[in-house]
């Protein structure tokens, strides 16, 4: 396999053990794997954006390495290992295929801190070894909003890869968001099997145009196929993981975009303390809104976007930056009729991560495998 590796600063390697501290004048070598391309304009260029201010925040505190188009399979454990013999210490495996390369490896190495962003596990972890996110569906169902308030023929399209928990979350809050503003919208629903597959894309985005769809969004890692045809369309979209706005001023709404950065961060000290082992990272640690450390934001506001639709976006956030607070406020109802979400009853992350049903209001259904 070829490596693609960047190193965006030369210094010397700390060799701290996992958890335990190094000293003030040792670096720590931090390697970030990206399963697609570092220029997507989404969920890798928003872990690529994250590393570059990693090394500009910490400086001689640390040398980064990047690694990027590294596909889910031991592809990842390859270049994870390669990562080791240059000194690394401390690796984020970014992608929801890397989990079980991830927790192998770090169980294969004591030494050395692997961290899995977007993994979920209910076991207990190796005093080396985490995962984190950020709470979606929250950002993502504000994002529903613009679209619901937006949308003309109160159809709306959504292109996703994998009927995993975390798109199944996004898709059902998406359509809440928009039944916020616009009751008589619905999600219609497009699976492509792939993380970045710009012919699927295209061809998504051309089923769901001759459905009526008028706003589009997507959990794809990349977005700009999808941007640039729906704006070859004459219509809007909704993104996900990245601040795409300058790909089209006027068709965009808003949208979800990552900040890494200070999560990144936060976990490099931890290690270099030598408090992550028993910390809050040597575990499943998710951000969100109502607990104010959500690493995903709301995206800005395209000019297509009133100020009325604005106000009531905002005011939503405010609504579900509440602590204990979320979207996923019962009751709520599968397709079927059974029930999501009781009333009084507001899903913890947990229970969203394991949704398996799409609520009413979105059309289609989820592929068997």
């Amino acid at each position: 396999m070829a490596l693609a590796t960047t190193v965006l600063l030369a210094a010397c390697s700390g060799t701290a053990a996992a958890g335990g501290g190094a000293s003030a004048t040792s670096t720590t070598t931090v390697g970030f794997i990206m399963v697609g391309s570092a220029k997507d304009a989404g969920y890798n260029e928003a872990v690529a954006d994250g590393a570059a201010a990693v090394q500009k925040d910490l400086g001689t505190s640390v040398k980064v390495l990047t690694a990027d188009q590294v596909p889910e399979n031991n592809s990842v454990t390859q270049t994870m290992q390669a990562m080791v013999d240059k000194g690394a210490t401390v690796i984020f495996a970014t992608s929801y295929g890397y989990f079980t390369y991830a927790h192998d490896f770090a169980v294969a190495h004591p030494k050395v801190t692997v961290l899995h962003q977007g993994g979920f596990d209910k076991d207990t972890f190796p005093a080396n070894f985490g995962t984190y996110w950020g709470q979606a569906y929250d950002p993502v169902g504000l994002g529903g909003m613009a679209a619901g308030g937006t949308t003309k023929t109160n159809k709306l399209g959504f292109i996703y890869a994998f009927p995993i928990p975390q798109t199944i979350a996004n898709i059902d809050a998406f359509e809440l968001g928009a039944q916020l503003v616009n009751p008589a919208a619905e999600t219609y629903i497009v699976n492509t099997s792939n993380w970045c597959d710009p012919l699927k894309q295209k061809q998504a985005v051309t089923a769901l145009l001759a459905q009526g769809a008028d706003v589009f969004s997507q959990h794809q890692d990349c977005q700009s196929t999808v941007i640039q045809a729906v704006k070859a369309a004459g219509k809007y979209v909704v993104g996900y993981h990245y601040d795409a706005q300058s790909l089209d001023p006027s068709g965009w709404l808003t949208g979800s975009a990552w900040n890494w950065a200070p999560i990144y961060e936060k976990i490099i000290g931890a290690v270099q303390k030598g408090t992550f082992t028993g910390g809050p990272y040597n575990a499943n640690w998710i951000g969100s809104f109502a607990t104010g450390d959500n690493p995903l934001e709301l995206a800005s506001f395209g000019t297509s976007v009133s100020a009325d639709l604005k106000a009531k976006i905002e005011a939503e956030k405010a609504v579900i930056s509440k602590p204990d607070a979320s979207i996923f406020a019962g009751p709520l109802y599968c397709q079927d009729g059974s029930v999501l979400v009781p009333a009084g009853h507001v899903a913890t992350a947990a229970e969203v991560n394991a949704f398996s049903c799409l609520i009413k209001g979105v059309v289609g259904t989820l592929p068997k495998s």
